[in-house]
């Protein structure tokens, strides 16, 4: 089969998925290509977070434990609140929600799809207070709000397709030029669309997460200075464009152009 045919086809399978597979993030209103929806992960969310819970350690200290739960709440609420305001409560049917608070000196948390979120008590120090915790709490389950999880798969599908589509069309080369055009294919298609991607997620889950955390009755502004304080402990990191977050000082700047907008759900 020719090249030409290889990409033609590829380009056809791609443009057909696109048409059928174009949805919009609440809120930021981006157009998103998702071939896999979050619905379908529930069911390997739940149990990946089943079986992780089974193996973790629960922290003991039940004040902070309490916390997370109540600021999962509150975010949960203002989640519903805007989702259902937009008419988009559809987005929540299979929901499962549940927030636990792990012994883990890492500093971090994560929101499976579904509401599945746990937070390890080594980024509290860092949280410091109940709005430090909301700003956390807030941006992770706007990852799972946006369907980024299905998002990245898709977007993963498709740079395997490419892959494929490549290795066909290479068939009559020799195994040296299959092996630099594919080691280049990878890089590039990482660099150039995967990285970007991922950085992107960061800062929409950014935008979003304020907006939840001000309805939910906590100041966006505590977003600025939590990622200041997670700038001074971070250890060196690789340049931004080979990172899949963008750098603190860009996430801060976007943030800090982003407040008014969120300042604007906020009710003391």
């Amino acid at each position: 089969m020719r090249y030409s045919n290889i990409l033609k086809y590829s380009s056809y399978i791609l443009l057909f998925t696109f048409i059928i597979s174009c949805s919009k993030v609440p809120i930021t209103g981006r157009k998103q290509l998702i071939i896999i929806p979050d619905g379908q992960l529930y069911p390997a969310s739940f149990g990946q977070y089943s079986d992780f819970m089974k193996t973790a350690k629960l922290s003991t200290n039940s004040t902070q434990s309490q916390l997370v739960k109540k600021v999962g709440n509150n975010i949960k609420n203002a989640v519903e609140t805007y989702l259902k305001e937009k008419k988009l409560s559809d987005r929540l049917s299979d929901y499962k929600w549940e927030f636990n608070l792990v012994e883990d000196p890492t500093a971090n948390a994560w929101c499976m799809p579904g509401g599945k979120v746990a937070v390890y008590t080594g980024i509290l120090p860092i949280t410091q207070t109940e709005a430090g915790l909301a700003v956390v709490m807030g941006h992770e389950i706007a990852h799972a709000i946006a369907e980024h999880g299905g998002e990245r798969m898709s977007q993963s599908m498709i740079q395997q397709l490419g892959g494929v589509a490549l290795n066909v069309a290479l068939q009559e080369k020799s195994e040296q030029t299959k092996a630099l055009w594919m080691t280049a294919y990878g890089a590039g298609s990482q660099v150039g669309v995967m990285l970007p991607f991922s950085r992107m997620h960061e800062t929409e889950a950014d935008k979003l997460g304020l907006i939840f955390m001000a309805i939910a009755g906590y100041n966006p502004n505590e977003a600025v200075a939590f990622w200041e304080r997670m700038s001074k402990i971070s250890s060196a990191k690789p340049p931004e464009f080979l990172s899949t977050h963008p750098s603190d000082k860009t996430r801060i700047n976007d943030l800090k152009k982003y407040m008014s907008e969120a300042m604007k759900y906020y009710k003391k």
